[in-house]
């Protein structure tokens, strides 16, 4: 089994950054990159863009080991994704969530994290075969996605293994 995340519409090239140094730690197999959220540069890019420079550096070459790729469409990727027996699984805050720890993976997993102060679209959610969440005991209600991708990536991963 493997973890395949899905970084959708994370408008912080530093959490891209973290989120590719994440998954280099916990062996994830690929990354998929939908809507707006940046992308690193290619191999041998001549010039690098802001975003592009703000991701190597907090990848530490993360962004060189993980395999990913720049999706236009997530629905579609999905549905692939589907196609290949794979398991849609969104880390959010939802009625229909449940505790992270209570998941476990039965085949390969698509991990969807997403965009900080709108969450996930209510209709990806709805496309997904899981929905977790973390519980929050103290006075904030979130984490920043970076660090809550690597806290239910590792949790996956542990029990994939």
């Amino acid at each position: 089994m493997k973890l395949i995340v899905i970084a959708h519409n994370i408008r912080s090239a530093h959490n891209i950054g973290s989120i590719f140094r994440t998954a280099d730690g916990v062996g994830a197999a690929k990354i998929y990159l939908t809507g707006y959220s940046p992308s690193p540069a290619k191999e041998n890019a001549p010039y690098l863009t802001d975003a592009q420079k703000m991701i190597a550096k907090t990848a530490l070459g993360a962004e060189k080991n993980v395999e990913w790729e720049k999706a236009v469409s997530i629905g579609k990727l999905l549905e692939k994704l589907k196609k290949e027996g794979v398991k849609i699984v969104a880390l959010e805050q939802d009625e229909e969530s449940i505790d992270y720890g209570r998941f476990v993976p039965q085949s390969d997993v698509a991990l969807i994290v997403g965009n900080e102060p709108k969450g996930i679209d209510k209709r990806i959610l709805k496309k997904c075969d899981a929905i977790v969440e973390i519980p929050m005991r103290g006075k904030k209600k979130s984490l920043n996605v970076s660090v809550a991708f690597g806290v239910v990536a590792y949790e996956i991963c542990g029990k994939i293994k």
